[in-house]
């Protein structure tokens, strides 16, 4: 999952930046969470926590503790966070040369949802991200997914009931065991929480004591033998992101 946070002093660009980047990250079947913060304080009030996000979108220009400060903090604990600068002014280079920025874009920009996707695309790219997408004969008729758009496979019966993130929930289904298709799926990020329910990794935003809940905040049950063995694939994933 994408962590992402957007650090600016007016609610608009903040607002704005988060519609853009999540409409990006819908497009691409990318599992994500954003969180918004008023200033640069508030940001680095955080501590150690800051570095759990990967992508950070930063105003220059806040009042008193300004985007290069917050940036300059952040590099004290990380250097693998992407940083972006979101400013009205175009005479930052050097200092945004220093904390390593991955872009700069103009608020003023008439075609800024393009300088977001311009960005996004260049971050993806660093972080060696692919969409990896698979054909499936659903009853429904053949069709062709990107792998992360699926939230988890279902178990009903004799057939197998896809939970699919496109412009809205889908569900596809086909004749099919569970068995067979954990086998097919089994280097592709997707791990047996539950005798019925196949889950795509990359969508489980947090676990609880015999639960997994998804990004979009579907709860599934995890059964207490399974538990131990999904909590510590779970931690070993986000250990890596």
């Amino acid at each position: 999952m994408f962590k992402i946070a957007v650090c600016d002093d007016e609610k608009h660009f903040r607002n704005t930046v988060k519609e853009y980047v999540g409409r990006y990250l819908k497009q691409k079947g990318i599992a994500y969470e954003i969180d918004t913060f008023s200033s640069g304080e508030e940001f680095v009030d955080q501590g150690i926590e800051m570095i759990q996000y990967k992508i950070i979108f930063l105003d220059i220009n806040m009042n008193e503790f300004d985007g290069i400060k917050t940036a300059q903090k952040i590099r004290e604990l990380s250097k693998d966070v992407f940083i972006v600068f979101v400013t009205a002014y175009v005479n930052y280079t050097l200092e945004g040369y220093k904390v390593d920025a991955v872009r700069y874009l103009l608020k003023n920009n008439v075609n800024f949802d393009d300088s977001i996707n311009e960005c996004m695309d260049a971050i993806t790219l660093k972080m060696n991200y692919k969409e990896v997408k698979k054909e499936f004969k659903f009853s429904e008729g053949i069709k062709k997914i990107s792998l992360n758009k699926i939230l988890y496979i279902e178990s009903n019966l004799h057939k197998l009931e896809f939970q699919v993130m496109e412009d809205k929930l889908n569900i596809y289904t086909l004749y099919d065991t569970l068995n067979n298709m954990e086998k097919e799926l089994k280097d592709e990020g997707f791990i047996r929480v539950h005798q019925s329910f196949l889950v795509n990794i990359k969508h489980i935003k947090s676990m609880k004591r015999y639960e997994v809940v998804l990004s979009n905040h579907t709860t599934l049950a995890i059964p207490k033998v399974r538990y131990k063995s999904v909590n510590a694939i779970f931690i070993s994933y986000k250990g890596e992101f």
